[in-house]
């Protein structure tokens, strides 16, 4: 008789579907107790498609500042975040945090191109491996800067930003930075 396996032995992801076709491939949702590969992927191309959401969160979590650089702090900190959106949703939270990236992940960029001293911007689609990238960024962004100065725990900036992500909602920091991007993609088209 074998056990299955759960995210931080709590959230089972084997029935979670990702319902965008081109981030399919992208968001990694294999069933591991600890998110934490150790840098196995570096090295190979691609590599970190294969790495757990969860822990690619964290990861983005880890930049310079409260949790630069400690990995320990920066997966509780996802813990307890995803405790906090099971309490106010009820729903899977995995589910849910997959949902707010499929909505936070921009579709268009612009690049910059150079005919002869003179600089053009253009709009070109995004991969969809930047596309998860921008949006695990836009969405740890949000709860590091609504944490800084308040009262409330990077954990419930982090949950609160997962959450009305995966609602759609317009006060949400990441869909407005999805939003702004498209925009300035449309206009240089």
């Amino acid at each position: 008789m074998s056990e299955e396996i759960k995210i931080f032995g709590k959230w089972d992801v084997s029935n979670i579907k990702v319902l965008d076709p081109g981030l399919e491939r992208y968001i990694c949702l294999k069933p591991v107790v600890i998110p934490h590969s150790g840098g196995r992927h570096e090295h190979r191309r691609f590599g970190k498609s294969k790495v757990s959401i969860i822990e690619r969160l964290a990861n983005n979590l880890m930049k310079p500042g409260r949790a630069g650089g400690k990995k320990s702090k920066a997966l509780k900190i996802v813990k307890n975040a995803l405790e906090i959106i099971h309490l106010k949703t009820g729903k899977n939270p995995v589910e849910v945090l997959v949902r707010a990236i499929e909505n936070a992940a921009p579709r268009e960029d612009v690049t910059r191109l150079s005919y002869g001293g003179v600089i053009y911007y253009k709009a070109v689609d995004l991969s969809p491996q930047r596309r998860v990238d921008l949006a695990l960024r836009y969405i740890t962004d949000a709860a590091r800067e609504a944490s800084w100065r308040n009262r409330k725990t990077v954990e419930e900036c982090l949950a609160d930003e997962i959450i009305m992500a995966s609602q759609n909602d317009t006060k949400c920091y990441s869909l407005r930075k999805k939003y702004e991007l498209e925009r300035v993609a449309l206009a240089s088209r």
